[in-house]
């Protein structure tokens, strides 16, 4: 019977996951196993999956516990979509590095954030691996977590058990590209490769016909370009447009966010680039997630059936039914990108069936985009080998190559920044 365990079940991809899951035809009976520290959001993440189950009428079953070794054992899928100690370090990952005038938006992947939120997560992720290795070796581990790159890389480092990441930034950006050129989406074709949330749409056609010239003149429209101002000013100097937000995207380079008048001119709010965005609003998101699920438990809110775009479900039923499929996913290098690191994590179209998920080759990327990819990718190993090796100075080197904080501090006072962040978190990392 297939089982599929979701390690982090209080995530708010939860419900999304377990719709999708649900509603794959000719999959009439399962278990869902839900694992979550947290006891309380644990329960009524346990409550919504039977829920879901009743409405839908299939012979799934849900179990659950704060200890992942009693109900991972046999799993076939692990999705991981966990955070570690998020609501503890959110604020001090954001005002920390703001003294030394680094203003981040996100901070969940590069950056002062993106490298502290690495170093406390990855410890208590390959713990969970280990069990992985142990109760289910024969699953294949699907993972959400941010930082993507990092933890797929350091996953592939301790186990050979497949894992891909999996993200939705080229799903909702080829949408939103196909709304911004006023065209049907299953008419737009593109090819776009790279790394997570800095993956390069190198090709845009509509009819055999080159999207890039009609997107430059809409552009022009000062409405559309509010809706992803920092993505497309790029696109007007690097040539191709890039996936994820303009929030993210603005702190993985170092053009946008290095003086205020920058910040000021190329970021609005919320996911477009407002200083500070995720920090002060992520709290609120988990609390305001909470009460939804409750809403629903009660019948206040209606639980939706409908499918959402993410690559969970679609992998599971190209495997299990043996379905070819198409995803995006993250995935070790090994020549698919030639001008990226060989050994770093890639994201690529990749296709699936039942032995599993194949990536494909992509070729090249133009030089200068594989660059800034490349910087990032040193990030990323960089951090994970220091988690990996608890060493302290290689985690402060990472800190040293980001772009961001790079672009705004010397060494001394990145030094500086990343000394107060180790001492404020010591106690959530292991180096």
């Amino acid at each position: 019977m297939l089982k599929v365990s979701i390690i982090g079940a209080g995530s708010e991809f939860t419900q999304n996951i377990v719709v999708d899951i649900l509603t794959i035809k000719g999959l009439d009976e399962g278990i869902i196993a839900l694992v979550d520290l947290d006891a309380e959001r644990l329960d009524i993440a346990h409550q919504l999956v039977e829920k879901i189950i009743e409405k839908i009428g299939k012979k799934w079953s849900v179990i659950g516990s704060t200890d992942r070794k009693k109900v991972i054992a046999d799993s076939d899928f692990v999705i991981n979509q966990i955070e570690v100690a998020g609501l503890h370090t959110v604020k001090l990952e954001y005002e920390i590095p703001l003294k030394y005038g680094v203003k981040q938006c996100i901070g969940d992947t590069l950056g002062p954030g993106g490298l502290f939120k690495t170093l406390r997560t990855l410890p208590a992720w390959l713990a969970i691996v280990k069990d992985i290795e142990e109760l289910a070796p024969n699953a294949t581990i699907l993972n959400y977590t941010n930082p993507m790159s990092a933890v797929t890389l350091a996953t592939t480092k301790v186990t050979t058990i497949p894992v891909v990441g999996l993200c939705h930034s080229i799903q909702n950006t080829s949408n939103d590209l196909a709304r911004y050129l006023g065209i049907p989406y299953d008419e737009l074709k593109w090819r776009a490769g790279g790394i997570n949330h800095m993956s390069w749409f190198v090709e845009l056609t509509h009819n055999g016909k080159d999207m890039y010239p009609v997107l430059r003149e809409k552009m022009k429209d000062a409405d559309l370009l509010a809706q992803d101002p920092v993505k497309f000013d790029a696109m007007q100097y690097l040539g191709a447009f890039v996936s994820e937000s303009s929030g993210h995207f603005s702190e993985y380079i170092p053009y946008y966010r290095k003086r205020q008048d920058l910040i000021d001119k190329h970021c609005s709010t919320g996911y477009n680039g407002g200083t500070g965005f995720y920090a002060n609003s992520w709290p609120t998101w988990r609390k305001e997630n909470d009460e939804e699920i409750r809403r629903k438990l009660t019948g206040e809110d209606e639980i939706k059936l409908e499918s959402s775009d993410e690559y969970a479900a679609v992998i599971i039923e190209g495997m299990v039914k043996n379905e070819p499929k198409v995803i995006y996913g993250n995935v070790l290098n090994q020549g698919l990108i030639e001008n990226l690191k060989p050994d770093g994590v890639v994201e690529v179209a990749c296709l699936v069936d039942r032995n599993g998920v194949h990536p494909t080759r992509f070729g090249r990327l133009p030089e200068h985009l594989a660059a800034l990819c490349r910087t990032n990718q040193a990030f990323f190993e960089l951090a994970v080998d220091a988690a990996l090796n608890k060493d302290k100075e290689m985690a402060m080197h990472a800190l040293m190559v980001d772009p961001l904080t790079a672009a705004v501090c010397s060494l001394g006072e990145i030094k500086a920044m990343f000394d107060e962040l180790y001492e404020a978190e010591r106690s959530y990392i292991e180096i």
